[in-house]
């Protein structure tokens, strides 16, 4: 889990790592989050740190309480994801990358090759 980003509270890092596990495919769609004490031994940070980033994905729908057996990956959260990830992706980076583009005078096709160079880079 992504938990560098130190301007943002833990509980929140922890969350966004939890759903980036899931876009990436390493938490399925129905299956078992680890516990929240793995999580915060793993982390060396408290209970109710963890336990409030759990209860904000509750919250979202990403994941949902078996009583007594844990936490696991809601059915469709990985289409929830991609559609709020999306929508924050154009806001957050493709607005500044073009309006700094255009600063630097590129054109649109030297962008189109430019992104295809670097999209398609394996």
């Amino acid at each position: 889990m992504n938990v560098i980003n130190e301007s943002i509270p833990i509980f929140a890092r922890i969350a966004e790592g939890i759903k980036d596990h899931i876009l990436m495919g390493d938490l399925e769609e129905g299956s078992q989050l680890p516990s929240t004490t793995v999580i915060s031994k793993e982390y060396e940070i408290n209970i109710a740190t963890v336990n409030r980033a759990v209860n904000i994905l509750v919250n979202e729908g990403i994941v949902f309480k078996k009583r007594g057996i844990g936490m696991f990956v809601s059915e469709g959260a990985v289409d929830k994801l991609i559609k709020e990830r999306r929508k924050t992706f154009k806001e957050n980076y493709i607005i500044a990358t073009l309006e700094e583009a255009k600063r630097l005078r590129y054109s649109v096709e030297e962008l189109q090759a430019m992104v295809a160079e670097v999209y398609n880079k394996d």
